[in-house]
C-alpha cells in the first residue's frame, strides 16, 4: 500500500530494501516476525535508497523534531538529520511491554 500511495510502485529500489532486512520469525515471542534492519545498515546501497526515499518523502513537510527509541531505528533517524537538518530525539524502548 505504501509503494502505490506514494508513486512508488515498481520501484526496484523497494525490493533491494526489502531483501536486504532479515526476518526473524517467533522473535522475541511466538507468532511475531522480528524485522532486523542490521543487514539493512551493512547494504550501504539499500540504506542509502531507504534514506532517499524518506527525505523525497518529507523533505517540505516541514518537519522540525524526529523522535527514535535507541535502537537500530535510531540509525535512520540520526541519517534524516543531517540530510534534512532536523532535531533528533532518542528514547530508551527496551522496557516496553510486548
Amino acid at each position: 500500500m505504501f509503494a502505490a500511495e506514494n508513486g512508488l510502485k515498481g520501484d526496484p529500489r523497494l525490493q533491494a530494501i526489502s531483501q536486504a532486512i532479515r526476518v526473524v520469525p517467533h522473535f522475541p515471542k511466538p507468532g511475531i516476525m522480528f524485522q532486523d534492519i542490521t543487514t539493512l545498515l551493512l547494504d550501504h546501497k539499500a540504506f542509502k535508497d531507504t534514506v532517499d526515499i524518506f527525505v523525497d518523502r518529507y523533505r517540505d513537510m516541514g518537519i522540525s523534531v524526529v523522535a527514535g527509541s535507541l535502537s537500530l531505528s535510531l540509525s535512520l533517524s540520526l541519517s534524516l538529520k543531517y540530510v534534512l537538518y532536523i532535531f533528533v530525539y532518542g528514547f530508551d524502548s527496551a522496557w516496553a511491554d510486548l
